[in-house]
C-alpha cells in the first residue's frame, strides 16, 4: 500500500500566511469582514500547500453542500439511451461546474425508487434538486415538496394541487407544433398524421394541442400515441398506414419518434418526401442529421434548458442565503422553437 502525505490544515495554512486559524476560516468559506490583503496571502498560502476545504465542515459554516440533486422520473434504460437527456444533462453539469457545484443523478423507475429519491432529498445531502421527465402520475413533487428542498422543474407543471411558487423551464411546445403544421400546409400537404408522445407528459400533450390548433378537422383517425422512442415511432407509423393509407405527411412528437416511422415509410415503399413528408420535433443533431433523409424538425435548445434550470435554481439558493429569501423570487422561463428545414419536409 502507498503511504500518503499528510493533509494541509487549518492551522498549516495559517502559519503559512501569518494570520489566524479564523482569518483562514473566513476566506475559505467566503465570509466577509477579511482585508483584502490578508485576503491575498491566505489565497497563496492555499495555493502553495494544497489546501482543499473539509466539506462537512465547510457546510457547518455556510449551510450548504455544493451539490445539487438532479432527479430524472425515467428508468436508467430510457435515460441513456435517449440523447435528449445527455444534452440536457450536459447543460446542468455545464452550468454545476461553473459555479463549483456536484451533480448528484437519481432516477427513478417504480414506486420503491420515489420512496428512496425522497428519503435522500429530505436526509440534507443536497442544496435543491432539479426535476424533469414527470409524468402525470407522478408523485415526485409532492414528496419533494414534503421534503423542502428548493426544486427547479423542467417541462409545464400538469399535476393537480397547488402550484404557487413553482418555477420551471420550458419549450414554446405548442407553438412549436403549430409551426411544424403549417410548414406542411404550405407543401401542399392535407392527409397531415401526427404520432403523438406519451399523453402523461405535458410536452407530448401541448404538441398535440399545437398540431389540433391548426387542424381543426382532422380525421381521428390521423392521431396515433406513442411514446417517444422510435419502436413507438414505428409502431404508431404502422397503424396510421393501416388506418389511412392516403396520408401525405406526418408529424412526429419528437425526433426519435419520427426515425421510427421514418424506417416503417421506406419499408412501406413509401418515398420521403414525395410521397409523405416527416417534420419532427427536437432538432437532436445525432438523430436529425442520420435520418434517411435528414429530418426537417423543430428545434428547442435543450442544452439550454438544462442550464437555464440550474441557473434559477442557483439564483434561488443565493438569494435565500443572502437575505433569507426576501426579494423577487426567480421566475419560469419558456423558450422559444425554431423550425429547420432539411430533406424530409
Amino acid at each position: 500500500m502507498t503511504e500518503t502525505a499528510p493533509r494541509p490544515t487549518l492551522e498549516a495554512v495559517a502559519a503559512r500566511a501569518g494570520v489566524s486559524r479564523a482569518t483562514v476560516s473566513r476566506v475559505v468559506n467566503g465570509g466577509d469582514g477579511v482585508r483584502e490583503p490578508l485576503v491575498e496571502r491566505v489565497r497563496a498560502a492555499v495555493e502553495e500547500l494544497g489546501y482543499v476545504p473539509n466539506q462537512a465542515a465547510r457546510s457547518l459554516v455556510t449551510r450548504r453542500h455544493d451539490a445539487i440533486a438532479v432527479v430524472v422520473a425515467e428508468p436508467e434504460t430510457r435515460v441513456f439511451a435517449d440523447p435528449f437527456f445527455a444534452l440536457q444533462l450536459r447543460g446542468i453539469s455545464k452550468e454545476l461546474t461553473a459555479h463549483d457545484n456536484q451533480l448528484v443523478l437519481l432516477l427513478t423507475e417504480g414506486r420503491d425508487d420515489h420512496a428512496r429519491v425522497a428519503r435522500y432529498l429530505a436526509g440534507g445531502h443536497v442544496d435543491g434538486a432539479l426535476v424533469f421527465s414527470l409524468h402525470l402520475d407522478d408523485p415526485l413533487p409532492g414528496l419533494i415538496q414534503r421534503a423542502g428542498v428548493p426544486t427547479v422543474f423542467g417541462g409545464r407543471p400538469g399535476w393537480s394541487g397547488d402550484r404557487r411558487g413553482v418555477v420551471y423551464v420550458d419549450t414554446d411546445n405548442r407553438g412549436g407544433a403549430r409551426d411544424a403544421v403549417r410548414h406542411l400546409i404550405g407543401l401542399g400537404r392535407s392527409r397531415i398524421a401526427h404520432i403523438a408522445g406519451a399523453l402523461d407528459q405535458t410536452s407530448a400533450v401541448d404538441r398535440l394541442d399545437g398540431y389540433r390548433d391548426v387542424m381543426v378537422d382532422a380525421d381521428p383517425q390521423l392521431i396515433v400515441e406513442g411514446d417517444f422512442t422510435p419502436a413507438g415511432g414505428e409502431r404508431a407509423m404502422r397503424e396510421l398506414l393501416a388506418r389511412c393509407p392516403d396520408l401525405d405527411a406526418v408529424f412526429a412528437a419528437n425526433d426519435l419518434t419520427a426515425a421510427g416511422a421514418l424506417r416503417v415509410l421506406r419499408e412501406s415503399g413509401r418515398r420521403v418526401p414525395d410521397d409523405v413528408a416527416v417534420v419532427g420535433f427536437d432538432d437532436m443533431l445525432p438523430v436529425a442529421e442520420q435520418t434517411d433523409p435528414p429530418l426537417t424538425t423543430v428545434r428547442q435548445d435543450i442544452e439550454e434548458m438544462g442550464r437555464l434550470m440550474t441557473r434559477l435554481l442557483l439564483r434561488g439558493l443565493d438569494r435565500h442565503a443572502a437575505d433569507q429569501g426576501v426579494g423577487a423570487a426567480p421566475s419560469s422561463v419558456v423558450l422559444p422553437t425554431t423550425l429547420v428545414r432539411r430533406a424530409s419536409a
